[in-house]
């Protein structure tokens, strides 16, 4: 999220005061990208170093820590693209070796080249007898097994349990290579992409290599540490050798596998079980407003609130996309974005939250559920699966007018831009009592300049600006934004800013927010429900949806791995799957979606890698039909990564 240089909350202040234009005109805001980036793009040396960065920090937490093992050194050489066979690994671990560290790294990374694909299927080509890109599984068995680095009956029977590259007592070593280089890409994107974001990652000093400044050229080459001087500086390594050693290398890469196949039917003009309680128009009711809003990182935020049931009551609560105004002949997109509300009971202290429920019951675009809920305090987190949700990536080139003069020069909002404010003034109104209080305003402040508004200068707000009970009014929130482009001269960037934080495009369309709205009825008591947290839709929400899709879901082991399951849970509208692993070590699984039909999820890609962490449970993917009026089908397969 892009910031504004200085907060309204400061600007407010000085609403009443004397002020210089020179001041306001010589504090324009510049890119935030650095002189480095704008002047010397990457060199190969350093796009090299970012790649051994990403590849080492898969395994371990810093570059600052050692590989130990044959094992480490096997899986981050595999990381970072490379395919070594256990002849491979001796070269630079030694009997003498006792560990390596990072530039020990480049160093190896240097020496063996990634394999192609080429090599690959040239390694497998061999054995095709009927040169049909197939290799029976009498064939396979017999050469992984009884020559050479010999592998055990349980690794080619995984390889062979590979469900989407074997059919009829076949391999398909064309579909094998494309699905092994696919996951080494995929893992490497995942693993900058990552670093990318991490800023903290990013400042990481990486073995003796620096990350070069502004003023500086690229750091040197690292010099070897004395572990692997010996006999590697006289000596060449190649990777190309024996081409059955990386044939092995590349088989072994996928221990196991799992697949699911759900035949979801057309549901566009289908309404589900989602029904009002009979006499709700007797049961006490509240509402709240909030959104789902997109950060640049793909991350989503909302609103999450608290509820107060006073007493055992039974309770009706929906969420659903919040209805604003809409251009003529264009589709809103927020409207069709999922919503769902999971609600967790606090037990003695925030830390401490039970789920309860979520809203798994659909009429339409609105997401519900009906039950009984004792007295307490209850939290409610909003959740939107992301796979509508997401960074658009056609650009748009004409930009909307915000502002304009008439002939005396003085400033006005434009026609449009005034809707569109009007929009916004309805999402921040929460209660919907047509007012803002501070409260909600900083709500506002907080997404749009990352600042609260302080009494002092909400003060100043009431006493210049429109409002009523204290709260500012509509027209009062349309002269705020109108000083603001008169405080810049006219210069609309700090309006952009504003439109931009909360889901605009240059268009003035709403493509990377989704308001929405909770309904809330009870039958014996009126509940309270009250907005106070915008963040991200991780943590508590990520939690209650593992926990949601393990009672509910259907769970499939991995064959010969009972520590790592894979858990499925679907409704009319969406599927969601979560990885369990049980085991004391962290594991990496590759998920393919290629075979799916009709289908989008969140992660925007059919083929990724995820690492789950040891003891742990991480939502892998949502997934949702692109056409809602037609059948889609869920083929998912979930290999566990060597």
């Amino acid at each position: 999220m892009v910031i504004r240089e200085r907060p309204r909350s400061v600007r407010l202040r000085m609403a009443i005061s004397p002020r210089s234009d020179a001041t306001f005109s010589s504090q324009k805001s510049t890119p935030s990208e650095s002189p480095r980036t704008k002047k010397f793009p990457l060199t190969e040396e350093e796009i090299f170093y970012m790649n051994c960065r990403a590849a080492y920090l898969t395994v371990f937490k810093s570059s600052l820590e050692n590989i130990i093992s044959k094992d480490q050194l096997y899986l981050a050489l595999q990381h970072a693209g490379r395919n070594p066979s256990q002849k491979t690994i001796n070269k630079y671990w030694t009997p003498q070796t006792a560990k390596l560290n990072f530039d020990d790294f480049c160093i190896i990374l240097r020496k063996e080249k990634p394999t192609s694909k080429a090599e690959l299927l040239k390694s497998f080509k061999q054995l095709d007898v009927n040169d049909d890109g197939c290799i029976l599984h009498t064939d396979l068995y017999k050469f992984l097994t009884k020559r050479g680095e010999k592998m055990t009956r349980e690794e080619v029977n995984a390889i062979i349990n590979l469900t989407d590259v074997n059919a009829d007592g076949k391999f398909d070593y064309i579909k094998f290579c494309k699905l092994y280089m696919t996951t080494n890409e995929q893992c490497l994107k995942t693993t900058l992409e990552k670093l990318e974001v991490d800023s903290k990652l990013r400042r990481h000093q990486f073995g003796n290599h620096i990350e070069g400044s502004p003023e500086r050229d690229p750091s040197p080459v690292p010099k070897p540490s004395p572990k692997i001087i010996r006999k590697t500086d006289q000596e060449t390594f190649s990777n190309k050798g024996d081409t059955r050693s990386s044939l092995l290398s590349a088989t072994r890469k996928f221990k196991t596998s799992v697949s699911f196949t759900i035949t979801m039917g057309a549901n566009g003009n289908r309404n589900s079980k989602l029904t009002e309680p009979n006499l709700i128009k007797d049961w006490q009711y509240m509402q709240s407003k909030g959104c789902f809003f997109l950060e640049e990182d793909g991350e989503i935020i909302s609103h999450q609130y608290r509820m107060q049931i006073a007493q055992r009551s039974m309770v009706y609560l929906t969420i659903k996309p919040l209805n604003l105004s809409q251009v003529e002949g264009k589709p809103s997109p927020w409207l069709s974005i999922d919503t769902a509300l999971y609600i967790l009971k606090e037990n003695e202290s925030q830390a401490n939250l039970q789920l309860m429920c979520f809203t798994e019951l659909r009429n339409r675009e609105v997401f519900g559920w009906t039950g009984e809920l004792g007295p307490g305090i209850y939290w409610l987190i909003p959740s939107t699966t992301g796979c509508r949700l997401r960074k658009k990536i056609k650009p748009v080139t004409d930009e909307a007018q915000l502002i304009y003069r008439d002939e005396t020069g003085k400033l006005f909002l434009t026609k449009e831009f005034k809707s569109t404010l009007s929009d916004i003034f309805e999402v921040i109104d929460l209660d919907g009592n047509g007012l803002l209080s501070l409260e909600e305003y900083n709500f506002f402040e907080l997404r749009t300049s990352g600042e609260k508004c302080d009494e002092d200068a909400w003060a100043v707000c009431r006493e210049n600006f429109d409002t009523k009970r204290n709260e500012l009014t509509r027209q009062g929130f349309m002269d705020l934004n109108l000083m603001e482009a008169n405080d810049r001269e006219g210069d609309p960037c700090d309006l952009w800013v504003t439109l931009h934080s909360m889901g605009y495009n240059k268009a003035l369309e709403l493509t990377e927010a989704c308001p929405f709205v909770i309904d809330i009825y009870a039958e014996k008591c009126k509940p309270k429900i009250k907005a106070v947290h915008m963040e991200a839709c991780s943590g508590q929400l990520e939690k209650a949806i593992c926990k949601s899709v393990l009672s509910k879901g259907d769970a499939k082991v991995m064959d010969g791995y009972e520590n790592i399951i894979v858990h499925t849970y679907s409704c009319d509208t969406w599927i969601t799957s979560v990885i369990e692993n049980k085991s004391d070590e962290k594991v990496i699984i590759h998920i393919n979606n290629e075979l799916s039909k009709n289908c989008v999820n969140n992660r925007g890609l059919n083929i990724f890698a995820v690492e789950v962490g040891p003891k742990s449970t991480m939502v892998c993917q949502h997934v949702m039909p692109l056409n809602e009026r037609q059948e889609w089908i869920y083929y998912c397969i979930y290999s566990l990564i060597s």
